[in-house]
């Protein structure tokens, strides 16, 4: 059977392409291997900027019956702290609701669902996919370990640029903010606990790859270690991923397959965030498959994306390297706790798509010890 577009993977970057696609009018075919609901590792942390998006693609309740969480601490790594309001509020709703939601959304917009685990694809006039048919054009939003990314020859990320972490749920009682406590051991590596609402927090601790090996047990220690009053035995739900850093990305696309969130390498290398990435590049791709001829697909695609996020990215790779040296990210946070604009700069450059400006980077210098 042939599609016009099939959409591989159901997290929020193929969702988002799925609802994309079927506004521009595509029959759309989306695949899973997992049905929904489903839990899926990760910070849970949803911005105002992802919710613009969802919004723009018809979906405007998708962080609804959750709290607001309206202010952010971070702790540098070597103590120095800043903390305050987020121009706007952020959201932490589990995968587990947050993806079911947009599948539902996707469904209800007239995309077909179907569970399955594609295990190869064929590029060519027609994309062939195991098990599923043909289609005009395919999204590989598969994840990390993305399948259609090695079909188009893109090994995954190499250490350096991809890092692993592990995330679980644990009692909060603490302020309506999220923590965000970086490591000067391990560097760059941080600790995070982002509260719910009802009672408890998403909690975690993830570190960049080096090459050696790196245990479970050890991502567990340094998780207690960083964050206060955490109880290990509390936590519940621990489950590891890795995260493909935007350091080093592949191409977009190649003809008429495209890549998007996670399987395109988009997450952010200061705070781990992926799903603003992952929604506005499924929503770009699912435009794009839908907008013309599928063999200029990827082309249409990675025009799109270099307009949206093009500066941010190369600011974003440009800051990564930078802060490799963690006495800047001491200076950082230092510039953030005295200036308020300085403070706003970073949160956008590590949750959205914000620049590295001028003005910033100079109130950073100056914080240097």
């Amino acid at each position: 059977m042939g599609y016009d577009v099939v959409v591989i993977g159901a997290g929020p970057a193929g969702a988002a392409a799925a609802l994309a696609a079927r506004r521009a009018g595509a029959d759309v075919l989306l695949v899973d291997r997992a049905d929904f609901p489903r839990d899926k590792p990760c910070g849970d942390g949803i911005t105002a900027h992802a919710l613009d998006v969802l919004a723009a693609l018809g979906v405007p309740d998708a962080a609804a019956g959750f709290a607001p969480v309206p202010a952010l601490r971070l702790r540098s790594p070597h103590g120095r702290e800043a903390a305050g309001p987020l121009a706007r509020p952020s959201f932490t709703v589990p995968r587990e609701v947050f993806d079911a939601r947009l599948v539902d959304a996707a469904i209800a917009a007239g995309a077909r669902f179907r569970r399955h685990t594609v295990r190869r694809i064929a590029p060519g006039e027609h994309v062939e996919i195991e098990g599923i048919g043909t289609a005009r054009t395919v999204i590989g939003a598969d994840g990390a370990g993305s399948v259609v990314r090695r079909a188009l020859g893109h090994p995954p990320n190499p250490d350096r640029h991809l890092a692993i972490a592990v995330r679980g749920y644990a009692p909060h009682r603490g302020p309506a903010e999220q923590l965000i406590v970086t490591s000067a051991s391990g560097w760059p590596a941080y600790a995070w606990s982002f509260p719910i609402g009802d009672g408890r927090a998403n909690v975690g601790y993830g570190e960049v790859l080096r090459g050696t090996p790196v245990t479970r047990e050890h991502l567990r220690a340094r998780m207690a270690a960083l964050l206060p009053g955490l109880d290990p035995g509390a936590v519940t739900g621990l489950r590891g991923h890795h995260l493909p850093l935007s350091t080093r990305r592949p191409p977009p696309g190649r003809g008429p397959v495209l890549l998007a969130g996670d399987a395109l390498s988009l997450i952010n290398p200061f705070t781990g965030e992926g799903i603003f990435y992952a929604v506005l590049s499924g929503a770009l791709a699912g435009a794009a498959a839908a907008a013309g001829p599928p063999g200029q697909a990827a082309r249409r695609y990675a025009r799109r994306l270099r307009e949206r996020l093009g500066r941010h990215l190369r600011h974003s790779t440009t800051a990564a390297w930078l802060a490799r040296r963690a006495w800047i990210a001491d200076a950082a946070v230092g510039a953030s706790h005295a200036d308020r604009r300085v403070f706003q700069a970073m949160i956008s450059l590590g949750l959205d798509d914000g620049l590295l400006d001028a003005r910033t980077a100079l109130r950073i210098a100056r914080h240097v010890r």
